[in-house]
């Protein structure tokens, strides 16, 4: 997929997001052997209150569960730890490091992720050079409470329209926000290459039963 890793496919369709709290005493890297157990596709790692050296500390535990799996690991907004831990790519939002020098500083076979809320937003993405960014995280489609700063909800049908466009411009789209077994399927309809989820897995006492749940809805 994408200029960059013309040798590598980047399956997004179950794609989680850690939350450290929530996966409280189990801890991310056992959370997140689980969830790959049962079915994720790709994990990012985010822990916008952690230290930097908590974070590096995380993201190689995260990644030696990884190894083998063939499930890439992504780091939320920091490009430096990222490149420190051999991450496979960077998820970015609006007020990260510009995806333009995320690219510079990391090289054409990391994968970069960019959040984009509006119209403006896709826009500005998909006027970037081609290979800049790999796809797009777009959301939040329904209320959710694990980020307090959220955009307000999309819902489908402007989901589907953001998702249309950037399929047009070549950008594959994850959608995030409010996301579990209910409509885990309606989400998926709307086009997008993947479902992200926070709380629908992390939150779970069986987060590899709570993955093949959503497993089978986005096939």
């Amino acid at each position: 997929m994408g200029p960059n890793n013309p040798d590598r496919s980047l399956d997004l369709s179950l794609y989680l997001v850690t939350d450290t709290a929530l996966c409280g005493p189990r801890g991310v890297a056992a959370t997140v052997r689980e969830a790959v157990a049962g079915g994720v596709s790709a994990v990012q790692l985010r822990d916008p209150g952690a230290t930097t050296r908590d974070l590096l500390r995380t993201g190689a535990q995260v990644r030696e569960v990884l190894a083998g799996t063939g499930v890439p690991l992504f780091v939320n907004d920091r490009a430096d730890v990222a490149h420190a831990v051999g991450a496979d790519g960077v998820h970015l939002g609006q007020s990260d490091l510009p995806p333009e020098d995320a690219r510079d500083l990391l090289g054409p076979r990391v994968w970069i992720g960019l959040s984009a809320h509006t119209s403006g937003q896709l826009d500005r993405a998909l006027a970037l050079p081609a290979g800049t960014v790999d796809y797009l995280g777009v959301g939040p489609v329904f209320p959710q409470a694990t980020k307090p700063d959220a955009a307000s909800p999309l819902g489908l049908a402007f989901l589907a329209e953001l998702v249309a466009t950037a399929a047009a411009g070549g950008l594959p789209s994850v959608a995030i926000g409010g996301i579990g077994p209910d409509n885990a399927a309606a989400v998926r309809a709307t086009g997008v290459a993947g479902i992200a989820v926070v709380s629908a897995v992390c939150g779970r006492p069986d987060p590899a039963a709570a993955a093949r749940v959503l497993r089978t809805e986005v096939r």
